[in-house]
């Protein structure tokens, strides 16, 4: 059998890691924490202190240490950086969100989902929460913008819904 699913008993397979891994849970699904950004972050201020070290105590005198040195330390320091600062601790779980959204949209709520985005340069992290009324069928819909490390709405639109429904 040689078909893409046919697997050697010793080959390697990429998989993701448990935490990511929504396969076979049952019950309430808990969202990583964005602030794990900031492990990497650190790693790569780690390695841009290592090439910058190198390349001003060794410089162009080294066949193994060049210029590329310097920019890889510029790189790796930004990157750093901006892991660091976008390692943002949710303070919000999706419940909480559900509550501010139906708050903001002024309607009882009837069926919702969150999704969790990201918002901005530093990736501040957001839920996106789309909400229908409790009316069967719903006679109105809202999408609302929780931010995810504070709780406020950051945007929200109101209207009634103009999907056409099927009557069982």
């Amino acid at each position: 059998m040689n078909g893409p699913d046919s697997v050697a008993p010793g080959d390697l397979r990429d998989e993701l890691p448990d935490d990511l891994n929504t396969e076979g849970i049952v019950g309430a699904y808990l969202f990583p924490d964005n602030s794990r950004r900031r492990v990497p972050g650190g790693i790569y201020l780690v390695l841009a202190v290592v090439c910058l070290v190198l390349y001003l105590s060794v410089g162009d005198s080294s066949p193994l240490v060049n210029g590329g040195f310097g920019w890889a330390a510029l790189t790796l320091g930004v990157m750093g950086l901006l892991s660091i600062t976008s390692g943002w601790r949710m303070n919000v779980d999706e419940k909480q969100a559900l509550v501010e959204a139906q708050r903001a949209i002024g309607f009882p709520v009837g069926h919702a989902s969150a999704q969790q985005v990201w918002h901005g340069l530093r990736s501040r992290p957001t839920w996106r929460v789309l909400c229908y009324s409790t009316e069967e069928p719903p006679q109105r819909r809202g999408l609302v913008l929780v931010d995810a490390v504070d709780g406020r709405v950051i945007q929200h639109l109101v209207e009634d819904n103009p999907e056409e429904w099927a009557s069982s």
